[in-house]
């Protein structure tokens, strides 16, 4: 006797309950979406932390990143939610394994222990611009001397020099945003 096949509906609905399920457990990343499930505590509605007595100072970062990148890149659309992970336990729930942060898409940003500092926190909202204006796939497509070049170029990071590539991509950003500068930035990326 043959075995019946499972109407479409039903396999549809299986794969939409098991594609989610394992996105969480197996790209740790994607736990931006929902930190709280992480233990960790939003105290507003874009500041996470794992230690609350730390909040004050995460906040005072973001404020600070977002006030930079609005004004030496360009204004930030929405309201991006950083989690800001004091304890390597926490980092290593988020799969920053080695990294210091990590922005997902839009979806929100892990900082590590070592990055509570000015810099990172505006490299990665320049992340987040970064998707917002390209969108993620697009994203994904373009050059990474543009992406991280970027990142690193307009934060201001005082480090020099990166690890390369990292320098190189910064010099190649900067060469780059020399010959377009602020006002079209963007439109020549996009051609990118």
């Amino acid at each position: 006797m043959p075995l019946e096949k499972p109407p479409l509906k039903r396999l549809a609905l299986v794969v939409l309950a098991i594609v989610p399920a394992l996105a969480w457990a197996l790209v740790k990343p994607v736990r931006v979406i929902a930190p709280e499930w992480a233990g960790v505590t939003c105290t507003t509605t874009t500041v996470c932390v794992d230690d609350t007595s730390k909040s004050a100072e995460a906040a005072a970062l973001y404020a600070q990143a977002v006030q930079f990148v609005d004004a030496k890149v360009s204004r930030i659309p929405g309201h991006p939610r950083v989690t800001f992970c004091s304890s390597q336990a926490c980092a290593d729930h988020f799969g920053l394994g080695a990294r210091s942060a990590v922005t997902v898409g839009t979806f929100g940003t892990v900082i590590g222990p070592r990055a509570w500092k000015p810099y990172y926190v505006r490299h990665e909202l320049i992340h987040y611009l970064q998707a917002r204006e390209f969108g993620v796939l697009r994203l994904l497509a373009k050059p990474s001397w543009f992406v991280e070049g970027m990142a690193y170029g307009l934060s201001e990071d005082p480090r020099v020099p990166l690890s390369q590539p990292f320098e190189g991509y910064r010099s190649d950003f900067l060469a780059w945003y020399r010959s377009v500068g602020k006002d079209r930035l963007w439109a020549e990326g996009s051609r990118l």
